[in-house]
């Protein structure tokens, strides 16, 4: 089949981002021939399988749900954008979809602006909403979301990674014509690439991985690399056999890093904390010495940190659509520890499930309970390490049964398909 894929914004950084980056790669390795039509200003940094990029040239600002850095965009929150410039911003994505038609169908990532760009290239469409649009952007917006029911009538389809995103898209758009046209189809993990491996291996080629990295240019700096000297740091900071933490993700109030600083004051263990975001200055200066941050890395890296770590905890006081960072740290056979909400509840329930009935406790806490997240990780961290190489075998089989790209990327084109 002849694939399109449109998407906004980068192939790296974000949840969305690397959705789209894994998901061509697999259609393209599948045998399909894929297009990406987004903003990466450095396709030929990434494993897209064949896959050809196409970034459309827009003139006027970007539209995004979140305030990010873009070296070479002007981003303006959603909300926060002229009328004009989204219908210019649609128009000039829609015209770059028309010129690689013919195609089967078109994959368009959020409600808004992936459903207006799919109705206005005039080509069989699927919506994926990642959520982020609809609650960072849309909600408490109602001209937003009259214009997302109103072009979601055209999408053969909408595709929602989690039950919970299914409920957010009609808590905030309202059901329509679109609704009965709705399916779950979980985001997937490269479980080849993210697989257990011996620590001693796995910090060895995490040191090499660093070793890669690219300094910025004197006299610069950006948030979306790794920080400088990470091999170094972290050879030394993960020396010896001490229970270790890990956590993925933005540096944002919404991500709970503060609550996950607070657990681990009193935890014995160590901390690494990867990402980027608006608290890192803030949460570094406060961090005690076994907190090493490191700057966000990417999945060559984290391949071999999650095989190091004792625990991988997500604690978002935000829902969250899915929680792609523990299902990815599950594969590497990482025990992930989540927060007990929104997507990330159905993450937890698919691992407990795989879980020896007296751990199943161990794979969630409550939202926002500093006290229950101590606890969980204390245990966690305290187990014999049999029991801990049995919740490791788990959460691996849980990963490779639920979320292996190849089976979610046939699934997602199925319903593309016989979807009218």
């Amino acid at each position: 089949m002849r694939i399109l894929v449109w998407h906004g914004y980068l192939l790296a950084g974000t949840g969305s981002n690397v959705y789209t980056r894994e998901l061509a790669r697999t259609w393209s390795r599948q045998g399909h021939d894929v297009v990406v039509l987004c903003q990466e200003p450095h396709p030929e940094r990434y494993d897209l399988g064949g896959a050809r990029v196409v970034r459309p040239r827009i003139d006027g600002p970007l539209p995004v749900f979140v305030l990010d850095h873009y070296t070479d965009a002007t981003p303006v929150r959603l909300p926060d954008m002229a009328v004009e410039d989204r219908r210019r911003f649609v128009e000039v994505n829609a015209r770059a979809v028309r010129d690689e038609l013919p195609a089967d169908f078109l994959l368009a990532n959020h409600v808004l602006l992936g459903a207006p760009v799919g109705a206005a290239a005039g080509v069989p469409f699927v919506v994926k909403t990642h959520g982020s649009e609809l609650e960072f952007a849309m909600r408490g917006h109602p001209e937003l979301c009259r214009w997302a029911h109103e072009t979601l009538r055209a999408a053969r389809a909408v595709i929602a990674g989690s039950r919970h995103v299914a409920d957010v898209l009609d808590d905030v758009v309202g059901p329509g014509e679109h609704t009965p046209r709705r399916h779950i189809v979980p985001p997937g993990v490269d479980t080849a690439v993210l697989r257990p491996q011996d620590r001693p291996a796995a910090l060895r080629a995490l040191i090499a991985e660093c070793h890669r990295d690219v300094a910025p240019q004197t006299g610069t700096s950006d948030e979306r690399a790794p920080d400088p000297g990470n091999a170094r740091r972290l050879a030394d900071f993960l020396t010896g056999d001490a229970p270790t933490v890990v956590y993925v993700g933005k540096l944002s109030e919404e991500k709970g890093v503060t609550l996950l600083l607070e657990a681990t004051r009193t935890l014995q263990a160590r901390t690494v904390v990867v990402g980027f975001g608006p608290l890192r200055e803030r949460l570094e200066a406060r961090a005690r010495p076994d907190v090493l941050f490191t700057g966000p890395l990417e999945h060559r890296h984290l391949a071999h940190l999650w095989p190091l770590a004792d625990v991988a905890v997500t604690p978002s006081v935000f829902p969250e659509a899915f929680g792609m960072v523990a299902a990815e740290a599950a594969s590497c056979g990482c025990p992930p520890l989540v927060a007990r909400h929104s997507g990330l509840a159905e993450i937890a329930a698919c691992i407990a499930a795989a879980y020896p009935p007296q751990h199943r406790s161990l794979v969630s806490f409550a939202n926002n309970d500093v006290d229950d997240l101590r606890a969980k990780l204390a245990a966690l961290t305290a187990l014999p390490r049999t029991e801990w190489r049995s919740l490791s075998r788990a959460a691996r089989r849980a990963a490779v049964t639920q979320w292996g790209w190849d089976s979610v990327a046939n699934r997602l084109a199925a319903v593309a398909i016989t979807s009218r």
